[in-house]
Order: structure tokens, then C-alpha cells, then sequence
């Protein structure tokens, strides 16, 4: 019997609730929402909850416009995502049955904790890769492997001359010219050890050809 008085109850008070929130003027309650943090940024897609009327929701436009109809003194409360939650009531007495604001959100920033992914998926399969890994060269042997004759002298052919290299070039030549320039100048086609080399040459060729 307790139960049943207490049910009758709550449907009574629902009903009085209801009937003094639909008793109140009906209110076109139009804006616009904008960021607070600077009046020319509009905030789009908004959710507008009317927690006078059942929760019942609505949502502004991508332009930030929002228009529906309310009642006087009810709680409206905005929220979207990286905005704090705003809650508005609309006065009593409006004139017109219209009621116009301009809503300003304050952007939120939510820290949220900190989450790490790892590649494996069980203990041994951390410990298998643990023991396979090859570690990286340390400053010293990449330092080491970066001066040693094969990599200088791989860079030596594909490097162009620096500045130092070609003064040297251009002071040798300019020596050799100024030495020979009271004498012939040595012809190479002359030089019989010169034809003798390349003699040798040739027949060295030769020789692997056949072979």
C-alpha cells in the first residue's frame, strides 16, 4: 500500500511540474555561439539541452546559429567538444515572446593521461627481439669507419676538387711552365720508356685475352 502512495506521488508531482512548465509563455530563443577567447571564431555544431523540458536537444548550424522554441525560466545548458559547458536561463517576462544572445563558449583543454603501445604482445616476444637486436654504432666507430682509407678514398672519387686542391693543381702548373720555359718541353711520344710501358701494356692485354 506504501508503494502504490508513493508511485500516485511521483506521477502527481510530474503532472504539477509539467502542467506549471507548460503554463509558462512560450520564447523563440535564437543566437548565435562564438569562442570566447575571440569574438570572430564561431563555434559550430553545438548541442543545446534543455533540462527544463525533459532534455530535449538541440544543435546550432555550422555557422553557430541556433532557433527553437522554449519557455520563460527555462535551463539550457550548451556543450561541445574542447568547450566548457555553459548553462542559460532565459528570463521571465520577455517582450515579443522573443529572446536573442549572443552565447561565448570558453575553449577547454583536456590533459588526458598518458598512454604507451608497445610492439609485442607477450613477454617472450619481447625477450626474443630483446635478444636479437643489434645495436647501433656508438660516435667513436662511426667517427672510426668515416676516416678509414676505403671510405676516403670512395669519396675521393665521387667528391668534386675543394678550392685548396685546385691552388695547388694551378701552382704546380704555373712551376712546371716557368721551369720549361727557357727549353723545349718534354714530349711524352719522345720518351721511349714511356713506349715501353705502353708496349707492355698492350701485350699484358693480349696475353689475358687469350688465356
Amino acid at each position: 500500500m506504501k508503494y502504490l502512495i508513493a508511485i500516485l506521488f511521483l506521477f502527481t508531482a510530474a503532472g504539477v511540474f509539467a502542467q506549471n512548465h507548460n503554463d509558462r509563455p512560450v520564447v523563440q530563443f535564437t543566437g548565435i555561439i562564438h569562442n570566447a577567447d575571440s569574438v570572430n571564431v564561431i563555434v559550430p555544431y553545438v548541442t543545446i539541452t534543455n533540462t527544463s523540458a525533459r532534455n530535449s536537444a538541440n544543435q546550432s548550424n555550422y555557422k553557430g546559429y541556433f532557433s527553437f522554441v522554449a519557455h520563460e525560466q527555462d535551463t539550457l545548458r550548451f556543450t561541445c567538444v574542447g568547450y566548457g559547458t555553459l548553462t542559460v536561463v532565459i528570463p521571465a517576462k520577455v517582450p515579443n515572446n522573443s529572446y536573442t544572445m549572443q552565447v561565448l563558449l570558453k575553449p577547454q583543454i583536456i590533459n588526458l593521461p598518458t598512454f604507451h603501445v608497445f610492439p609485442w604482445a607477450t613477454t617472450d616476444e619481447f625477450k626474443k627481439d630483446f635478444l636479437a637486436i643489434k645495436l647501433a654504432d656508438d660516435d667513436l666507430e662511426i667517427a672510426r669507419k668515416n676516416i678509414s682509407r676505403t671510405s676516403l678514398v670512395a669519396l675521393g672519387n665521387i667528391l668534386p676538387r675543394d678550392a685548396q686542391e685546385i691552388q695547388s693543381a694551378n701552382a704546380q702548373s704555373m712551376h712546371t711552365s716557368i721551369v720549361n720555359s727557357h727549353s723545349l718541353t718534354p714530349n711524352p711520344l719522345l720518351n721511349p720508356l714511356a713506349w715501353g710501358s705502353l708496349i707492355k701494356q698492350i701485350t699484358d692485354s693480349d696475353n689475358k685475352s687469350s688465356n
